[in-house]
């Protein structure tokens, strides 16, 4: 299968080039802002994930404030996208990539401390993959599935729930906080009403946001039928 990719980027562009194959991989000059402030969010992931892996109260802040710094990422490369006309097909695709993987990574460490059921990270884990395949099938097609409001939602209410655990778990694991943030404890207790009533709203979202992309991508598979 011979490929040709070519696009321009803020001023750089991607090398274009023909090859042979069903993987491709673009060579990348300058990017732009946006999509460079994306791949920053994929790097406050892994230091997410590597905070998340070491004990003591320290380690459970920075899982909190990498978080809470890639989540704000997510909305600045958005707004400037935006704001500045530099929405491109490759932000489409890699601002919600990048999202997948944050929140996946976040997931399984909420389970894997048991503040999180394991069966909803499963699901949400299937629904994202799910989504990425429907995308890839998309784009082999020529067609870009950009993230829709159902799925920016759900984002949002996945990233508040995974705030409000790790709230609870970082003052879980510093008994000396000050006791001005009791009603932050109260707040991100998983028994009370806060925490598991946003769990709840974002596995809803999470549902309904997977049944749009299969019904937004239903012509894909008309096509391949005939």
């Amino acid at each position: 299968m011979k490929g040709r990719f070519s696009g321009f980027l803020n001023g750089g562009h991607f090398s274009t080039c023909d090859c042979q194959g069903w993987i491709f991989v673009p060579v990348l000059l300058p990017m732009n802002l946006p999509n460079s402030i994306t791949l920053a969010r994929l790097a406050l992931t892994v230091v997410y994930v590597i905070a998340a892996s070491l004990p003591g109260s320290l380690a459970a802040w920075l899982t909190l404030v990498s978080l809470c710094v890639a989540a704000a990422t997510d909305w600045l490369d958005g707004y400037l996208a935006r704001k500045l006309n530099l929405v491109t097909a490759l932000g489409k695709l890699l601002d919600p990539l990048v999202d997948k993987i944050l929140v996946c990574s976040a997931f399984v460490h909420l389970s894997l401390v048991h503040l999180c059921p394991m069966w909803l990270t499963i699901l949400i884990i299937g629904r994202e993959f799910l989504v990425t395949g429907l995308r890839q099938l998309a784009v082999e097609q020529g067609i870009v599935i950009a993230a829709d409001r159902w799925g920016k939602l759900k984002t949002i209410f996945q990233i508040v729930f995974v705030i409000s655990a790790l709230v609870w778990l970082v003052l879980e694991k510093s008994p000396q906080a000050p006791h001005i943030l009791g009603l932050l404890r109260t707040l991100s207790n998983p028994a009370l009403g806060f925490t598991p009533a946003m769990m709840w709203i974002a596995l809803l979202l999470t549902l309904l946001s997977g049944m749009n992309y299969l019904r937004a991508s239903a012509s894909l598979f008309r096509e391949q039928k005939s």
